[in-house]
Formats: C-alpha cells, sequence, structure tokens
C-alpha cells in the first residue's frame, strides 16, 4: 500500500483560497486530525496558517473568530466584564483534552469543520448563536447559522472546496448567563454529552443546547423557563437516530444524562433569575 499520497503543499495560498482547488486538495490548518490518520485520497494539501486572518476580534457587534484561531489564542482571550457568557469560551477549549502541543496547533475551525459529535468549538458556537462566514471556490460568500452547519457523526454543509473563514459570536447571545454540564466516562475522555443553557437577563426564555450524546447539535427554545415535565418531553421528543452510539455511551445511556443534566440546567438558571 502507498502511503506517502501526498506529492505537493501549497505554502502560500492567495489571500481567498479556494479558486484554485482541485480533487485530491485537502485544506491545512493545524493539522492535528489531518496528520494523525491515513488519507490516502489527498493528493495535496493547501496550507492556511500564513494567511494574514485575525485570530480574535473583539467589538461591539460581538467576537470574530477566524478559523485559524488556535484553542491556545481561545483560551487565552479575556473577554469584556458584560460577556456573562465569556467563561463558556475557556470551559469549551478545556473540553478538548489533548496535549499543550495539539492546543497550540489545533484550530477553532478545523474542530468545526471535521463535525465530530463531541466537537467542543461546535458546542461553544452553536450555544452563542454565532454564524459562519463560507467562501467558495467560484469567489461567492455564504453565511450558515452554527446551528445548521453539523448534519451528522463527522458531516456538515461544505461543499468540494468551501472553507470556513470565520465565526460571528453575536453581542447579545454573550451577555446572557450560561450553565453548562458535561460528562464524560474518564476525567479525561471525550465528552457522552455535552449541554449549553443560555438565558437572557429580564426575561424568561431558555435555550438549551445538546451535543455529543447526538449526531448533530440540538437546540431547544423556550419563550418562557419550562417546567422539569415539559423540559423531559422535549429531551424525549428528539428523534431516535439522531442519538450517538460509540463505546462512550448508548443512546439510552445519552439520552438518561440529558434528561437528567437539562434539570439541573434549568434550577441553575432559574435559581438566578
Amino acid at each position: 500500500m502507498d502511503l506517502n499520497t501526498i506529492t505537493e503543499v501549497v505554502r502560500r495560498p492567495s489571500g481567498r483560497p479556494g479558486t484554485e482547488w482541485r480533487e485530491g486538495d485537502a485544506w491545512l490548518a493545524g493539522g492535528t486530525w489531518l496528520f494523525s490518520a491515513e488519507q490516502p485520497h489527498l493528493r495535496r494539501l493547501v496550507d492556511l496558517t500564513a494567511l494574514p486572518w485575525d485570530p480574535l476580534v473583539p467589538s461591539g457587534a460581538g467576537l470574530e473568530i477566524g478559523a485559524t484561531c488556535t484553542i491556545r489564542d481561545l483560551y487565552a482571550f479575556t473577554p469584556p466584564e458584560e460577556w456573562i457568557a465569556g467563561p463558556l469560551l475557556a470551559r469549551c477549549c478545556e473540553a478538548l483534552l489533548s496535549s499543550f502541543k495539539v492546543w497550540n496547533a489545533a484550530t477553532v475551525g478545523g474542530n468545526i469543520c471535521l463535525s465530530l459529535p463531541a466537537g467542543p468549538m461546535i458546542t461553544l458556537t452553536v450555544a452563542l448563536e454565532a454564524r459562519y462566514e463560507l467562501w467558495a471556490p467560484d469567489g461567492s460568500t455564504r453565511f450558515v447559522d452554527a446551528l445548521e452547519f453539523v448534519t451528522g457523526d463527522h458531516l456538515n454543509v461544505l461543499a468540494p472546496g468551501e472553507i470556513l473563514r470565520r465565526v460571528e459570536i453575536p453581542a447579545h447571545a454573550l451577555r446572557k448567563r450560561a450553565a453548562h454540564r458535561r460528562f464524560t466516562l474518564t476525567r479525561l475522555g471525550r465528552s457522552t454529552v455535552f449541554l449549553v443553557g443560555t438565558r437572557s437577563a429580564g426575561t424568561g426564555d431558555l435555550l438549551l443546547t445538546v451535543t455529543a450524546g447526538t449526531t448533530r447539535p440540538v437546540r431547544m427554545a423556550f419563550d418562557g423557563l419550562p417546567d422539569a415535565g415539559t423540559l423531559r418531553q422535549s429531551v424525549d421528543a428528539v428523534p431516535a437516530d439522531v442519538w450517538f452510539a460509540d463505546p462512550n455511551g448508548t443512546p439510552d445511556h445519552r439520552r438518561h444524562l440529558t434528561r437528567h443534566f437539562a434539570e439541573e440546567i434549568r434550577r441553575e438558571l432559574a435559581a438566578g433569575a
């Protein structure tokens, strides 16, 4: 078997990469997953790390995260005090359990585009109502709600040659109160379930985001704080084929944990109203 399939690396792509895309290409950012497994279908890597994309741009409108922003840089970022949900940035970085070498190389965009159920950058951006800016090879741009990007285990809406340019998190989501719960089989294990609830100040709304236990992110939205029974019914309404199964947990186990942690989040956010 010929494992030496990469014949070329494009070190300095254009300011808007993609126009030169061809079959057998792969975008290279951190490369922590790309270099961890055989990739016999690939022939060329297009290195994005030299592009002058700002990693983090805070403003009155919210937070822009460049796709090549590393987990290390996001973790080191200190959000403004008025961004009450700001600590969730660090908590989701900590859910990417890996060595400092991986943290220094792995990127926010790479974790999102890998589209694994336990991807913590997916949890973060869906919970904070982000949208993604996508660049196509023909030079066009489109925006996709973070909730709609991942469609299944290792599946997303990216077309061939399309690239994630940046993540935009709105300020109103960062100003919400947030509560999270995460379960792993071992202290340093992959997430079995990862839930985040957010609630606007002065209102009774609740957004509950369920990830890791499902093949794609699931959001439950309530105009008012639901009672325990209503919340449980919403969890039970998640289709059976959306619950994820792997060595870290069965669908039934993940559904049970989600019911339990969803109620804990509901109570925590209700107590602080």
